[in-house]
Order: structure tokens, then sequence, then C-alpha cells
């Protein structure tokens, strides 16, 4: 399939889905001075190419876990293999892990309900076979979040 380029309208749109991703097609299609049929033609095309990949809930702050938590992990065999990931992808309270270039191979991103829980996930990922080290640090406060 021939991938088409982003326009203005596409943008508009993304910016848009973005930012509200249950905004009704008739107000997105009145934000961008097209027909609501234009309009979902166009997000139709983006999801068939990729652009859009997916729509998500996004937790607010009553919903949210109480801690969040940074776990950078040293792999003993610098990414060699997929053990280490598969364990920590295991654990319920991680929400995101990203491989990263540089000393730390992995950055993983813990939400619990206490600082317990914390050192709990942190003993488990420390433990692993395959980890060398962890560098761990506990959000004091977000200040951006444009999840």
């Amino acid at each position: 399939m021939e991938r088409l380029p982003l326009d203005e309208v596409d943008r508009q749109i993304l910016a848009q889905l973005t930012d509200d991703a249950r905004t009704p097609l008739v107000a997105l299609a009145a934000k961008v001075h097209l027909s609501r049929n234009a309009v979902k033609q166009r997000i139709e095309r983006m999801e068939r190419q990729g652009t859009i990949s997916g729509y998500t809930v996004v937790r607010g702050r009553s919903a949210a876990k109480g801690v969040v938590a940074i776990v950078m992990v040293y792999r003993v065999d610098r990414m060699r293999g997929g053990s280490v990931i598969a364990e920590i992808a295991q654990i319920p309270e991680v929400r995101t892990c990203d491989i990263l270039s540089g000393d730390f191979d992995l950055l993983v991103t813990i939400e619990a309900d206490s600082m317990d829980r914390v050192g709990e996930v942190w003993e488990f990922i420390a433990a692993l076979p395959g980890v060398a080290n962890t560098v761990t640090s506990v959000s004091l406060t977000r200040v951006v979040d444009r999840r």
C-alpha cells in the first residue's frame, strides 16, 4: 500500500485525537472544515498506514498508583538474551520497559501502591539472573505528562 504523506489536516486530526481520542467525528470535522465522512476516511487511512496504531485509556491522578519509580538495569550479557525482559514484562506494576543506549541497558518504569511494593519489585529485578546492577529513583512530582 502506498503511504501518503500527512498533510496539515491530518496533523490537526492527529493532534486532536492525541489530546482526546474520544473526540466525536462531527467535532473533528468542524475543527478541520471537512465532512464527517472525510474525517472518518482520513482516520481509517492513518490507521491502515500505521500512523495511528491504537487508542488507549490514560488513568487520571485519582486512579494512578501511589508511587512511581524508575529502575535502570545493567545486564551482564549486554542485551544478548531476552530472559530478563521476559521476566520484567510479567510484573504487573511495570508500566514501561525501554532498551537504552549508554551505560544502562533497560529503563523500567514502575507504578505501585506503596514504597514497600516498589522495594519488592526492585528486589525481584535485582535478583534476576543476568542483572548485574540497578539504580532506582522515585518520582517526587510529575510536572509534565503528555500521555
